[in-house]
């Protein structure tokens, strides 16, 4: 009697058509691991697959911004909001023009964060629109 393989499945009928015994060098082989990539290191690959890289950005823009508006303007937390990107200017919505007024002040330094904190290029202006997603604080009845 020959001694088995250890590498070989025990059984009658001798190896299964189709299934390599370990230690081969099949890529997929289950005794082949390697270290699982993060998720967040995934999805710029996969938005830029999907056709959905300047979406992406705008989201990790809005992130970056809220955080940015947080830190060096807190009253105005809530009050506004990054709603695109181009390629010359960060395009924000404010709630109030008390807002508005602050950021149009703070604009330099702002934008100098945001290049920081995203790597992105510094763009050369802050457009600031009224917020029309934000309910009317006026008071009065709405035109028709």
């Amino acid at each position: 009697m020959t001694p088995r393989d250890p590498r070989q499945p025990r059984g009658p009928r001798g190896p299964r058509p189709g299934i390599r015994p370990l230690g081969t060098n099949d890529p997929d082989s289950p005794g082949r691991r390697r270290r699982p990539s993060r998720l967040g290191d995934l999805l710029p690959g996969v938005a830029r697959d999907l056709g959905l890289e300047a979406e992406f950005a705008l989201a990790r823009g809005a992130a970056a911004w809220d955080l940015l508006i947080a830190e060096r303007v807190p009253p105005a937390v809530g009050a506004c909001r990054l709603v695109g990107l181009e390629p010359d200017a960060l395009v924000v919505a404010a709630n109030e023009p008390i807002v508005a007024a602050e950021l149009r002040m703070r604009a330099a330094e702002l934008l100098d964060a945001f290049a920081q904190t995203t790597g992105s290029a510094r763009r050369r202006f802050v457009r600031i629109g009224r917020d029309r997603a934000a309910p009317d604080q006026s008071g009065s009845a709405p035109r028709v």
